[in-house]
């Protein structure tokens, strides 16, 4: 398939395609005519990036996910790199939801102290 059918069953840009293959994690292969040309198993690759940078992870975390699938996986958090990305992820999201706990304590608190100043006596 050429790029813009990948573009349009990924749901992405050829654009963001192109830019994937710039950082090495797709490779097209190229027609005659200079086309670049992809298969299954490149749309299997872009859905696995384009999954991940939906919830949050950068785009260089995505290669030991590419990486895996590349390896024959049937799922690209199966091997050692991408076990290893998702428990920084992990410790990350953990870390962001404890700061977010503490922060809402102050706000509880100090809603709380100010509409019991609120109250009449």
């Amino acid at each position: 398939m050429r790029i813009g059918e990948l573009a349009e069953r990924a749901g992405t840009s050829t654009r963001a395609l192109r830019y994937y293959e710039q950082h090495g994690l797709i490779a097209a292969r190229r027609t005659a005519n200079g086309y670049r040309e992809y298969d299954e198993s490149d749309l299997r690759l872009v859905r696995e990036i384009r999954s991940l940078l939906e919830i949050g992870f950068n785009l260089e975390d995505t290669r030991p996910f590419v990486e895996c699938l590349r390896s024959g996986r049937a799922s690209g958090a199966e091997c050692p790199g991408s076990i290893e990305v998702l428990g920084r992820k992990l410790a990350d999201l953990d870390g962001c939801i404890a700061r977010l706990l503490a922060v809402r304590g102050v706000v509880e608190r100090e809603l709380a102290q100010a509409t019991a100043e609120e109250e009449p006596a």
